[in-house]
C-alpha cells in the first residue's frame, strides 16, 4: 500500500511538472500573407527559431502562412487586435493609414531593397516619423521590396507616351498617381487577381517587382515587355502585439529585440536576388526587358518629381510634417547607395 501511494504521488509529481513546463511555453502566432516558399516566410521561420532558442524554449512559434488568418489587408490588425502576436503585412494594402512611411513609395525614392530596408529602420526616423504612425504594435522590422516596373502583355513601354491609354494596375495609390501623370489609366486589382486579370485583358500591364511578377505570382508566360525603370518600392512591417509584448518577462523582450537587430542588410540582400530569379522566369517565358534612354529615363523622373511635390503638398495641407520626414528619407537613401546594391547603376 505504501509503495503505491509514493508511486501515485510520484505520477502526480510528474504530471504537475509536465503541466507546468507546458504553461512556461507562451504561444507566438506569426501571420504571413504570402506562401511558405517565399523569401520572407522563410526568414520568418528562421527568426522564429532564433527566438525559441534564445528564450530557452519558452516562447513557441507557430506560423500561418497564405493569408490564412486573415486576407492581406487585415494583416496589421491581426497583431493590433492580439489575434496574431507577430504579422507581417503591407503597409499599401490600407492606403494612407501610414502615410508618412508610405514616402518611401513615391516614385525614384530608393534604389534596391537594401537601400530601402536601412532607410526605412533608421532608428531617428523610426522614432521621430514611422513607428507613431503604428498604433498598437510594437514594430519589430520595417523593410521594401526591391524596386519595380511596368509590366505589360501586348505594347512595349519605350517612352513615357507610350504609357498613354494603357489599362494599368498600379502597386499602390501613389503610383497610381504616378501612372496618371504619364497618361496611362488606373485600373484596381487586387494582387492575386493580377495574372487573371492580364490574361483576360482587362488590363494591359501591371506595376510590379520582378520577384513579385516572377516568383509569387507566376506572370512567366504572360508578361511579354518588362520595361526597367526600377521606379518605386512598396514597403512593410513586422509587429508584434504591443500589449502581449509589454506583458513578457524582461528576457524574452531582449530575446526578440536582439532577434531584429543588424538584419537590414541580410533581408534587403534576400529580396534584392529574388530581382535575379524572378527575371530570369519571366524571360524564360518570353517576356522582353526594356532599358529606356537616359532621354526617357530623364522624362520619367520629372514626372515623378512632380508626382512627390504633389503629395508633400497634400500631406502638409493635412499638418503632417512630410516634406521633413521626406527630406529625412533621400538623405538616407543616398547615403545608403553608396554601400548597397543600386538597380539604378
Amino acid at each position: 500500500m505504501r509503495l503505491t501511494r509514493y508511486a501515485a504521488a510520484a505520477a502526480v509529481a510528474a504530471a504537475f511538472s509536465l503541466n507546468a513546463s507546458a504553461q512556461e511555453k507562451i504561444e507566438v502566432k506569426v501571420a504571413e500573407f504570402v506562401g511558405a516558399q517565399h523569401f520572407m516566410s522563410k526568414w520568418l521561420v528562421g527568426w522564429g527559431e532564433r527566438i525559441e532558442k534564445a528564450s530557452g524554449g519558452k516562447l513557441a512559434v507557430k506560423h500561418f502562412f497564405g493569408a490564412s488568418m486573415a486576407p492581406v489587408p487585415g494583416h496589421y490588425d491581426l497583431a493590433a487586435s492580439g489575434r496574431a502576436e507577430v504579422s507581417w503585412f503591407l503597409h499599401g494594402a490600407t492606403p494612407g493609414r501610414f502615410p508618412l512611411t508610405e514616402l518611401t513609395h513615391l516614385p525614384y525614392v530608393v534604389g534596391s531593397s537594401e537601400i530601402g530596408t536601412k532607410v526605412i529602420n533608421d532608428a531617428g526616423l523610426r522614432a521621430k516619423y514611422l513607428d507613431p504612425e503604428h498604433k498598437g504594435v510594437k514594430v519589430l522590422l520595417l523593410l521594401t521590396h526591391q524596386p519595380g516596373n511596368i509590366n505589360t502583355t501586348k505594347k512595349p513601354v519605350r517612352a513615357t507616351d507610350d504609357l498613354r491609354g494603357l489599362r494599368v494596375r498600379p502597386s499602390s495609390p501613389t503610383i497610381g498617381a504616378f501612372l496618371t501623370a504619364l497618361g496611362g489609366t488606373v485600373v484596381a486589382v487586387s494582387p492575386a487577381d493580377q495574372l487573371d486579370s492580364l490574361q483576360k485583358g482587362t488590363i494591359d500591364g501591371t506595376f510590379i517587382d520582378y520577384g513579385g511578377a516572377g516568383i509569387a505570382f507566376k506572370m512567366g508566360g504572360t508578361i511579354k515587355y518588362v520595361t526597367e525603370m526600377y521606379s518605386y518600392v512598396s514597403s512593410f512591417g513586422v509587429a508584434a502585439n504591443q500589449d502581449w509584448y509589454n506583458k513578457l518577462a524582461p528576457e524574452l523582450k531582449k530575446a526578440i529585440d536582439d532577434s531584429v537587430k543588424g538584419v537590414e542588410k541580410e533581408v534587403g540582400m534576400g529580396w534584392d536576388a529574388l530581382d535575379d530569379v524572378g527575371k530570369k522566369l519571366l524571360v524564360d517565358g518570353g517576356a522582353q526587358p526594356i532599358k529606356l534612354s537616359g532621354a526617357e529615363d530623364g522624362k520619367f523622373r520629372k514626372v515623378g518629381a512632380q508626382v512627390t511635390e504633389a503629395k508633400l503638398k497634400e500631406l502638409e495641407g493635412k499638418g503632417l510634417p512630410a516634406r521633413q520626414a521626406f527630406a529625412q528619407i533621400k538623405s538616407l537613401s543616398e547615403k545608403h547607395a553608396k554601400t548597397s546594391r543600386n538597380f539604378w547603376n
